[in-house]
């Protein structure tokens, strides 16, 4: 008898498809410097046409976590990439660095075409709110590796700094720390918030919606207070939270006070606290509590950089300042 490898389990006619589908969500993603088609054996992007003076490459990588088991199982796809791409871009902008092209890596069992297709969506969605195209990606098919209907996601982006533009700089005691609002949960707790819900027997799909919301992509209003020159550093807030993160791009000797009622936080995070009967430190050291983005401006320019990101759609709370 002889075989195949569709037999095998692999299905190169549904993965030419799922290229053909997805053609047009790549191509409403492009941008300057990105001229390729998919279907290359690489991608390529033209940084000269960037018109950088001295540019440096900050590149990120990174996937979503067990929020993508609240996505299978709530069997809704079409705004899990969202959040893949916003961990990574939201990293690159913390450095000072505009995100250029995104690459992404699809995994599977067996290869579901409309699935695949409505992450994919999703992918492209997120670069365009992100500014940066989506140049290419793997998918993978490997049956044995992962149980049915089940998929994994990986995110790789790629973006650019003037050299004596890259953040963070110097901060000193007296710099306020200005929080933007998070839309939920963004892709971090998923592990606690799962074992939460499962313990209090509630399923995933009656909270389904929240859970879901996308991580809130902070690229563009960023480089707009980036480019007043009146930011000193920025930190994203992921796993971790406030307490692990904000340390990271400060100075030696700089300490972070916060005043943890100076937002209101969305309501998961209180449903979830209750629920879990969960201690204030290990909420603000697991999630990030309803601040996603946190700016570290000198005191004299806050007025100013909140004007700017609240004009670009953003909420921003002063929550606290460096001792």
């Amino acid at each position: 008898m002889s075989l195949s490898y569709k037999q095998a389990g692999v299905d190169i006619d549904a993965g030419n498809e799922l290229v053909n589908r997805i053609k047009p969500f790549a191509k409403a993603t492009k941008r300057i410097g990105a001229d390729s088609d998919l279907g290359g054996f690489g991608a390529l992007f033209d940084l000269k046409k960037c018109n950088f003076r001295d540019p440096v490459l900050v590149s990120s990588t990174d996937g979503v976590g067990t929020k993508l088991k609240v996505a299978i199982e709530v069997g809704k796809h079409d705004t899990i990439g969202i959040d893949l791409v916003a961990m990574s871009v939201n990293d690159l902008v913390v450095q000072g660095a505009e995100p250029l092209f995104f690459l992404d890596y699809f995994a599977c069992s067996k290869l579901e075409v409309d699935v695949a297709s409505d992450v994919i969506k999703g992918i492209a969605e997120g670069c365009k709110q992100a500014g940066c195209a989506l140049i290419g990606g793997e998918t993978a098919e490997m049956p044995g590796m992962y149980l049915s209907g089940d998929y994994d996601l990986a995110g790789f982006a790629v973006g650019a700094v003037e050299r004596d533009e890259i953040l963070p700089r110097e901060t000193k005691a007296g710099d306020v720390l200005l929080g933007l609002a998070s839309t939920g949960l963004h892709s971090n707790g998923y592990s606690l918030a799962r074992y939460i819900l499962k313990q209090n027997g509630i399923a995933l799909n009656e909270m389904g919606e929240e859970l879901l919301t996308p991580t809130k992509i902070y690229v563009k209003s960023c480089l707009a207070a980036i480019h007043s020159k009146k930011v000193k550093a920025l930190a994203h807030i992921t796993g971790g939270g406030l307490v692990e993160n904000l340390p990271r791009v400060l100075s030696k000797g700089t300490t972070p006070r916060i005043d943890y009622k100076s937002w209101s936080r969305p309501v998961i995070f209180d449903k979830l606290q209750k629920l879990g009967k969960v201690t204030e430190d290990e909420m603000h050291r697991t999630f990030n509590c309803g601040i996603g983005m946190v700016l570290v401006v000198e005191k004299a320019h806050v007025d100013e950089v909140k004007t700017i990101l609240e004009k670009a759609g953003e909420k921003a709370f002063v929550i606290g300042e460096l001792a």
